[in-house]
């Protein structure tokens, strides 16, 4: 049994309908956040929604009301560290992980605690982070899903002017130092945060939606991340580039890059892409990292992609 769970809702942000929210218990007496929503009509299958670092349930309410118009019932969480998800130590704002298996499991968790909710057939939504740990999962050895659609996955992360080799001894040696708590960097001033200098998305009201609901529920909202945190992202992106299951992957999996993107490297989600089986990258013009905030031309190409996976993986019944 699970317990009801809080769900923001505000004017410009209402939650959608058919659903709410519950709390999840999971590995290590960690409590996690979850929605169900179903849809008005038939359900033609299920999509579980996993969003990026420092995201929320509350930001994927339009999304969520997308796929429920598609016929879909959906599954979206708080991964831990994040949302209202239980935080590790040591300030509740710090994105911190210790190590990727965690966050596997959790997913298992998820699955299994809604599996009889669920209707087949499965599609795997992931953004970023999310899309990340969605691509591990299924490179781990989850089988229960019929198609994978991920927006500008964590496949590799941008470290800029620093190689990447660079970083990886860096965050070895902080880690092993006894830093895996510390702050990478000093976390960002939201209140000096504004739409023209954000490397997110270009369409400003999705922009200010989503600050809006973090100033109207500061515990949404997440800060810097640790050394711990940046170990656990270097490692789950090796560990998904050297995964010999992509190879075999007998769903199709879509990847939708951001063609402006900043803070991920498109180079590793198109050699993903090019390995699966049923594989294929897309790439949106002139879209910054959140591509399901962004304008709604941009949207758009996310939504065709999805909707071809979906007419593949769960095709709508003829009516009778």
């Amino acid at each position: 049994m699970t317990e009801a769970a809080p769900l923001l809702s505000m004017p410009q942000a209402p939650a959608p309908r058919n659903g709410g929210a519950e709390w999840v218990d999971v590995q290590g007496g960690v409590r996690l956040r979850a929605a169900l929503f179903r849809p008005d009509g038939p359900c033609r299958g299920s999509v579980v929604l996993s969003p990026g670092r420092a995201e929320f349930i509350e930001k994927y309410f339009e999304v969520i009301e997308e796929l429920q118009g598609r016929g879909f019932t959906v599954l979206i969480h708080d991964w831990r560290g994040q949302g209202l998800s239980d935080r590790a130590p040591p300030a509740r704002l710090w994105g911190h992980a210790r190590g990727w298996r965690p966050f596997i499991s959790d997913y298992g968790r998820l699955l299994e605690t809604f599996e009889d909710r669920l209707p087949k057939p499965w599609i795997a939504v992931g953004h970023s982070m999310g899309g990340g740990l969605t691509a591990l999962a299924l490179a781990e050895g989850e089988e229960r899903f019929s198609g994978a659609v991920l927006s500008a996955p964590m496949m590799c992360i941008d470290t800029g002017s620093r190689g990447l080799a660079s970083v990886r001894r860096l965050s070895f040696l902080m880690n092993l130092a006894g830093k895996s708590r510390a702050l990478l960097a000093p976390a960002p001033d939201p209140a000096r945060e504004t739409f023209e200098t954000n490397i997110l998305t270009h369409d400003r009201a999705r922009w200010e939606r989503t600050m809006a609901q973090g100033a109207s529920d500061p515990d949404l909202k997440e800060g810097g991340v640790t050394w711990g945190w940046l170990a656990f992202a270097l490692i789950l992106c090796e560990r998904i580039v050297a995964s010999r299951r992509i190879d075999k992957l007998p769903i199709p999996l879509v990847i939708v890059a951001a063609e402006e993107e900043k803070l991920v490297l498109n180079s590793a989600s198109k050699t993903v892409a090019g390995r699966a089986p049923h594989g294929r990258y897309v790439e949106v013009p002139g879209a910054y990292h959140e591509i399901l905030m962004e304008t709604d031309a941009r949207r758009a190409l996310f939504w065709t992609e999805f909707d071809a996976v979906a007419a593949q993986a769960a095709p709508v019944k003829a009516a009778a």
